[in-house]
């Protein structure tokens, strides 16, 4: 029978004895159902999950993962606070290097690419990933698990991932100048300083977000004590995802499309082909997104008024329609909309930025008891 579970099955998922399931059914609480054969009780799945829903109470079952108790960054109505600093509070005060550093609890150290060579020629997306593989292959001691280690690995890997861009990763020209600096020169050969300002503010305001789904598999991966270099790969395997990292190509699609046809089109059509507005909502933020707010001014200094009018013209339609207020990915979309650059390196600063977060939850993993996480499925018999 299809989505039913045996008994046993059901127990396990409740988190409850045997007997406490044949209580249940006595009590109208489950019913029970004979097996094809006649031979064993069966439970509907939905039921016994409206059950489980119902009473859950803390205690805990077999099919639950670890509880994460965090001490790296707490979301808050007024947005995330790093280590207790509120990180809106960061932006145009500290560069994004102090930021890692407050988020690893390290000292600060030099911020220097991997002798790793120039990159085969592949995707953006890509360059990255290579640029963390290659500064592992070069770490002799990458195993290295103290936090002075993975802190002078990580500053390594941002490194990297910065010069591989214009594809030298090898190159130390330009080693001596600020992190956000030598990203801007990167996307735009000679950015203004309004250009770098805003690129570092969505690496400060971008550098943590608690438990998002590529830090989960980042302390996952340092569950299993993997090293930094193979940590941070599993986070960019899982950011790379369009509905995580990916978010703000498709605001700016959405914003190239208000300019060309106008804000209505645009939207119009976004709600037909993805069924939302893009770059509008967060779970987690339900009286706006601060973030957005954030660096919106910075956005506005760095657009041309056409442009800025673009902006303005969707978040005010959004308004109108009520939609709801904008997030993160809306405000890094209308950074690479206004500095012309391709919506790719949208996601090429949130990778880079995040580096810092993971590093972080990383260290804060490894002080943990290895191999906590292991959920438990929930067997189905078949038909």
């Amino acid at each position: 029978m299809a989505g039913m579970l045996t008994s046993e099955e059901a127990a396990r998922r409740l988190g409850v004895k045997l007997t406490t399931i044949y209580a249940y059914v006595s009590r109208g609480l489950l019913v029970s159902h004979r097996s094809a054969d006649g031979r064993a009780s069966l439970f509907d799945m939905s039921e016994v999950e409206s059950l489980a829903r119902r009473s859950r109470s803390g205690q805990r079952t077999e099919g639950r993962l670890a509880t994460v108790a965090t001490s790296v960054t707490e979301i808050r109505p007024e947005g995330p606070l790093y280590r207790g600093v509120l990180a809106t509070a960061l932006v145009g005060v500290e560069p994004f290097e102090r930021v890692a550093e407050l988020l690893w609890q390290a000292e600060p150290g030099p911020w220097e690419p991997a002798p790793v060579g120039s990159p085969p020629v592949m995707t953006v997306d890509d360059r990255l990933r290579w640029a963390v593989v290659m500064s592992g292959s070069v770490d002799p001691v990458r195993s290295d698990l103290r936090q002075v280690a993975v802190a002078r690995a990580a500053r390594t890997i941002v490194s990297t991932m910065i010069a591989s861009l214009d594809g030298s990763s090898s190159s130390v020209a330009d080693s001596d100048l600020p992190i956000a600096d030598r990203l801007a020169r990167r996307i735009v050969p000679t950015p203004s300083r309004s250009m770098t300002a805003a690129i570092e503010a969505v690496l400060v305001l971008l550098a943590d977000h608690e438990l998002a789904s590529s830090t989960v598999a980042v302390r996952i991966a340092a569950s299993t004590r993997a090293d930094v270099y193979d940590a941070v790969l599993a986070g960019l395997g899982t950011l790379n995802g369009p509905l995580h990292g990916g978010a703000s190509r498709q605001a700016h699609a959405l914003l190239v499309e208000a300019e060309r046809r106008g804000a209505a089109a645009a939207m119009d059509d976004a709600l037909r082909w993805q069924g939302l507005a893009p770059g509008f909502g967060h779970f987690l933020y339900d009286d706006g997104d601060p973030r957005f707010y954030a660096l919106l001014p910075l956005v506005e200094r760095l657009a041309q008024p056409a442009q800025w009018e673009v902006v303005e013209s969707v978040v005010a339609l959004a308004a109108e329609r009520g939609f709801p207020l904008p997030n993160v990915d809306l405000a890094v979309a209308a950074l690479t909309f206004a500095a012309g650059v391709e919506p790719e390196f949208g996601g090429v600063v949130f990778k880079i930025a995040r580096v810092a977060g993971w590093v972080a939850h990383y260290l804060e993993e490894l002080t943990e008891k290895p191999l906590r996480y292991r959920a438990r499925a929930i067997y189905v018999t078949p038909k």
